[in-house]
């Protein structure tokens, strides 16, 4: 069982390794986690629009089965958030969704979503992985029944509950990067007025050849499509869509940029805090402050983000990898529900003059990361010995601070910072930087990787 470990959103792996029968292993410790936790109700099991994602979703359906559970599956593949959804919905034990996320097609994974929807703490995860084990085909209970249903319409109803704003005279490119957001977020915004011009829409298990990660080298052609037809926006879901990116015909718009402009239009008709990961923009903070509300820091990871927002004062959760959700709706990130969202803010004022205003209030503030290699079982080591390892001063800037939060974040004497951590997801370390100006983010990080490479 030592290749099944979760990490930081559930259990990933290259397809050598994620087969049937350890996924299979997998779920036969998430049925005797959910007995052991006396969960009633039957359990969800969702897949994205991977090649091996449907007959995975199938073979761990039958194991909930034959453990008594009854079984829905979405009659096509769908969003994360929407299998999120459907467990609160229709009080389900719990779920699990069969997904590598922004992961090229040669990888899979599944993650378990508890019955409130958010996001598995380390101390349910722990806890199934403490009790994997090869699934008993005889366990004296009767099958469950397993059935297709329709996922998608009840969360696109939720979303527009929240927001349903009047998108006409609107004209905005989507992107799916041939991911399960397609025929959900464009609907979406076609049903709320929008014109919406519609790129890599077609399931392709193979992504185009690349990964369907939302990000501004793979978005080169979404930018080009918001210039060439002069709409207002274009909007773009990762592989199962928990994640939004956002281009305008300016270009790519920096997570951290959007995380702050989304929270300053939420606080124009409402009021609460903003949580976000360790790893964002200290603009949230700013505008949480002008604003007379707070900012609550938690370690990278959507769960951490979703534990904080059980307080139903939080107004706005997210992360600056482009993840996000707002109050009254699941504890998950959502990224159809954060392409309304940002839909709806571009259809009063152009994000490239609220992020200029934000700039005129606040100062500039630019971010960037990069990563390093780093084999998983070199991680912990590399960390600790980091410790030893940080100056008294960086780029020529006084070292004021350090916080332990999440790995190290190392604040200047100046307002910039350095973020030094162990990826959850993948063998690497993150370096991350913030500052006033592009040129001092490119020494900070430059300044990060000397630090970490003589430990690797």
């Amino acid at each position: 069982m030592s290749e099944i470990s979760f990490g930081t959103d559930g259990w990933r792996a290259r397809l050598e390794e994620f087969t049937d029968a350890r996924l299979r292993t997998v779920g036969q410790g998430i049925a005797d986690h959910l007995k052991a936790s006396d969960r009633d109700g039957g359990v969800a099991v969702g897949y994205d629009a991977r090649a091996s994602s449907e007959s995975f979703a199938e073979g761990l359906g039958e194991v909930f089965s034959q453990n008594g559970y009854d079984v829905v599956l979405p009659k096509q593949d769908c969003p994360t958030p929407a299998v999120a959804h459907a467990v609160v919905e229709r009080g389900l034990a719990g779920a699990c969704m069969i997904t590598a996320s922004h992961n090229p097609p040669g990888y899979n994974g599944v993650k378990f979503i508890p019955a409130d929807g958010a996001p598995a703490l380390p101390a349910v995860t722990e806890d199934i992985e403490s009790r994997l084990t090869a699934p008993v085909e005889d366990n004296n209970t009767d099958d469950g029944a397993i059935r297709r249903v329709d996922f998608r319409s009840a969360h696109v109803s939720a979303v527009r509950n929240l927001v349903d704003p009047d998108l006409s005279g609107t004209t905005i490119v989507y992107d799916a990067m041939h991911g399960s957001g397609r025929s959900v977020t464009n609907r979406l915004l076609e049903e709320c007025g929008a014109e919406v011009i519609v790129r890599r829409c077609n399931r392709d298990p193979q992504f185009g050849g690349g990964a369907p990660e939302p990000t501004a080298e793979n978005l080169a052609g979404l930018v080009e499509a918001v210039r060439k037809h002069g709409a207002t926006l274009g909007i773009a879901n990762d592989g199962d869509a928990d994640r939004v990116a956002v281009c305008t015909p300016d270009g790519y718009l920096d997570e951290n940029l959007l995380f702050a402009a989304l929270y300053e239009g939420l606080l124009e008709q409402d009021t609460g805090p903003a949580v976000r990961s360790v790893s964002t923009t200290f603009l949230v903070d700013k505008v949480a402050k002008a604003h007379g509300e707070e900012t609550i820091e938690v370690p990278v990871g959507f769960k951490w983000v979703a534990e904080k927002m059980t307080n139903q004062s939080v107004l706005i959760g997210g992360e600056e990898s482009g993840g996000f959700t707002i109050r009254g709706h699941i504890r998950e990130k959502d990224g159809v529900l954060t392409g309304l969202l940002a839909a709806s803010l571009a259809s009063v004022e152009p994000f490239e003059d609220r992020i200029e205003r934000l700039f005129d209030t606040h100062g500039q503030i630019h971010t960037d990361r990069v990563s390093l290699v780093c084999p998983d079982e070199r991680k912990q080591a590399v960390i600790e010995a980091l410790a030893e390892e940080i100056p008294d001063t960086l780029c020529e800037t006084e070292v004021v601070d350090i916080g332990t939060l999440d790995g190290f974040k190392i604040f200047l004497s100046d307002g910039s910072w350095l973020l030094i951590r162990p990826s959850g997801t993948e063998p690497k370390l993150r370096v991350y930087a913030e500052s006033n100006s592009p040129d001092d983010v490119a020494e900070l990080l430059a300044a990060g990787r000397e630090l970490l490479q003589p430990l690797i």
